[in-house]
């Protein structure tokens, strides 16, 4: 009834809109019916899916200028609420009402400045969140929980009943019970003491809402998992336990889910085998562990530990693709000819046995001739040497196709035993990363195209073109450096944004431009449909290769199971229901997980810097704003030049260009500068780093120590002729 509800009120010539009249027209005047439908209305209302004007007619939201959509606030109080994909309103800081952040409101417009609309919260439809991770703090009578997050400032309220053993200092998940006339909640976790080892991340953990255990039904599930293979299983796979099999991971990996054969056929051509861990044959559909595995995902990996997807047990025991042990696989065995095609193919359930646990630094000493490993691993030799043969003539074929390479460098942030970040270095991808990563890439793309000319239900990775606005911006920002885009933007080839990434190789600011375009890009997602690559100039892609850290390649390979080698095409109508929302499932936690492992990275950054305040360094200007410029280091720390600490000059903000242009002296800051900057400030809780360009004199106010009636006090002065930042605020807003 609520879809023929909308669709009536949806017709706006219809006029009999009072409820009276609406329960006539659907036949519901009967005491009983009635009461139903007043309810039913009253529930449409509050999920703002219609509204009643003043003369209590209703209409849909829209139709009375009316919007609901969710608030997006700005740490300095206003916020945002998209209505769809094309709309937003900008919500004042007076125009809140009592929403927070991620509430679900309804808003009504008020105004319009230009081309952006401005609106005001009419209700809360539902809160988005009720949880969030604080530090008890005493109050009068009660605790008070200060929460982590900048853009919710209001204190919590928890009296000792709902306390639950936490003390002054404790960092806690704390969940609100009520939200008028006060904010009331209930302490449902203590993380730690603040200043215990690991609890500032764990902090940013919880405030996500991730669980570290798993779930009492998944422990009682693997516990009837084997730690060895089931040997009955055998007959139903292809025996590879006797070719030459080996896994290239990182030195400190423990969850090994790829492992690679390739070998020379008598016609010249690769026969190149992709073998994944089989972990659909211990997750099954329904099960509670797949019902955790979608709950999170993907694994989350951070400077000191590892949140998996899956138990231990799983990850790093069974499913774990380890040397010198049987164990059951997915495999891709693909023919490639000398031109880098795949001229023929096969999924097949396989059982391999792994002869080596190789890492990438081993096998790039190998390649460089390492005489001391090469004789260690004398029998794999020439596996390696012949895998680079390959991974060079499928890396031609990719960059002929145009695919997009960022080349944009990684930190890693080093801690010791306590947390204690001890260094920031980059990480390297030298010869053997990259073999893996176009082997992975040929297993994807085979599999995404095995399964769509199949026309059958799969889940793939999608990366779509990039937006005309920000590839005019990125096209007015790099022009200036002598880079441009042929022909149109609504148009654009991965191959011509690649070919800027050439172009700016071997220059200084080759990083920026990278980066500058990865901004360009839209975010890659998990779909139903096939619409292909851009970044990787790909029409078919997927993901396969990682199902023990990933779900959509666990979903995958259990489509693989079900159609492939099951033959049950019964549950072609069951999977095309649930895959969109598994795939929007999947996207979002990984979106999750990356902002979790971004704030980590940059809270233990913020953090290693704190030791070197005071100190200079030389970096280039990545990012231009209005409130100043970002500096990033060799080692990618960032940091911030606030523009009221360019006190040579008052500076204006070209947004177009980006960059900032001294009113007097025409003094020009631009996107690869260089610049030497002093470090000024870090705060570990906000995740920030400030800078000072050296040389410049900061506006900051100065101590100074003044006698009033013979006390020595401390008192504020700005240096004559400057002036401080809220007088700068204000001058700013004057033009």
């Amino acid at each position: 009834m609520k879809e023929e509800i909308l669709n009536l009120l949806a017709d706006r010539s219809y006029t009999r809109r009072k409820i009276q009249e609406l329960a006539e027209y659907f036949h519901m005047t009967d005491t009983q019916d009635y009461v139903s439908f007043i309810k039913l209305i009253n529930e449409m209302e509050n999920e703002g899916l219609i509204i009643r004007s003043r003369i209590n007619d209703y209409y849909l939201i829209n139709q009375l200028q009316y919007y609901k959509g969710v608030l997006e606030l700005n740490k300095r109080g206003f916020g945002f609420v998209k209505v769809d994909e094309e709309r937003e309103f900008y919500i004042h800081d007076t125009n809140m009402k009592d929403a927070l952040n991620h509430d679900v409101v309804l808003i009504e417009k008020v105004k319009s400045h230009g081309n952006r609309e401005e609106g005001r919260v009419v209700r809360v439809l539902r809160r988005g969140q009720i949880r969030y991770v604080g530090e008890v703090k005493r109050g009068r009578k009660e605790y008070i929980i200060k929460t982590d997050d900048p853009k919710f400032d209001k204190p919590i309220i928890v009296d000792m009943a709902h306390a639950h053993g936490a003390m002054p200092g404790h960092k806690v998940v704390v969940e609100i019970k009520a939200f008028k006339p006060q904010i009331k909640g209930d302490i449902v976790k203590i993380i730690g003491h603040r200043n215990d080892p690991g609890v500032d991340i764990l902090s940013i953990v919880h405030a996500h809402d991730v669980d570290i255990e798993f779930p009492k039904e998944v422990y009682e599930q693997i516990e009837n998992i084997s730690d060895e293979i089931d040997p009955s299983d055998i007959e139903n796979r292809v025996d590879l336990r006797n070719e030459l099999i080996v896994t290239i991971d990182g030195d400190d990996a423990k969850d090994l889910d790829d492992a690679i054969s390739l070998k020379k056929l008598d016609n010249g051509h690769y026969q190149l085998g992709v073998h994944i861990a089989d972990v659909s044959y211990y997750v099954t559909e329904g099960s509670p562990l797949d019902k955790e595995a979608i709950k999170r995902g993907t694994s989350i990996y951070l400077v000191d530990r590892v949140i998996p997807m899956l138990p231990h047990k799983l990850s790093n025991g069974i499913c774990s693709l380890n040397p010198n042990t049987d164990r059951y696989t997915i495999s891709c065995i693909m023919e490639i000819d000398k031109h880098g095609e795949v001229v023929n193919h096969e999924i097949v359930p396989s059982v391999i046995h792994s002869s080596y646990r190789m890492t990438y630094n081993n096998v790039n000493k190998i390649l460089d001739g390492n005489q001391d490993l090469q004789k260690e691993y004398a029998p794999a030799i020439p596996l390696f040497f012949l895998m680079q043969e390959l991974a060079t003539l499928l890396r031609k074929v990719r960059d002929e196709r145009g695919a997009i390479d960022f080349d944009v460098d990684e930190a890693k942030v080093i801690v010791d035993k306590t947390g204690e970040p001890t260094d920031v270095v980059l990480r390297k991808r030298g010869a053997s990363d990259k073999i893996i990563e176009e082997f992975m890439l040929k297993a994807n793309e085979t599999v995404a195209q095995h399964f769509k000319w199949m026309d059958l239900p799969f889940i793939y990775r999608v990366h779509e073109q990039p937006k005309v606005k920000k590839l005019q911006q990125f096209v007015s920002i790099v022009k200036p450096l002598g880079y441009t885009i042929k022909g149109s933007l609504e148009h654009v080839f991965p191959k011509e944004l690649n070919m800027i990434i050439n172009a700016s190789k071997g220059t200084d600011e080759h990083v920026i431009v990278s980066t500058l375009l990865l901004r360009c890009m839209q975010k890659a997602r998990y779909d139903a449909q096939c619409l292909g690559h851009f970044g990787l100039a790909d029409e078919y892609y997927t993901h396969f290769t990682s199902p023990i850290r990933r779900y959509p390649d666990l979903l995958g390979h259990r489509l693989i199971r079900t159609f492939l080698f099951q033959h049950n095409y019964q549950k072609t109508a069951h999977f095309e229901e649930v895959i969109p929302e598994l795939a929007e499932q999947s996207s979002f936690r990984e979106k999750e997980a990356v902002d979790i492992e971004r704030e980590v990275n940059d809270m233990k950054m913020a953090e290693y810097m704190s030791k070197h305040i005071g100190e200079e360094f030389e970096g280039m200007i990545s990012s231009i704003t209005s409130f100043g410029f970002f500096v990033e280091l060799p080692n990618t720390i960032d940091g911030l030049v606030h523009i009221t600490d360019l006190t040579d000059d008052y500076y204006h903000y070209n947004e177009e260009q980006m960059t900032l242009i001294g009113e007097r002296t025409g003094k020009t800051f631009k996107i690869s500068d260089k610049v030497k900057v002093k470090v000024v400030a870090c705060d570990k809780k906000e995740r920030t780093i400030d800078f000072e360009v050296v040389g410049m004199e900061s506006r900051k106010k100065k101590t100074k120590i003044v006698k009033i009636n013979d006390r020595k006090v401390k008192t504020k002065r700005t240096k004559k002729g400057k002036i401080n930042k809220s007088n700068h605020r204000r001058t700013r807003r004057r033009r």
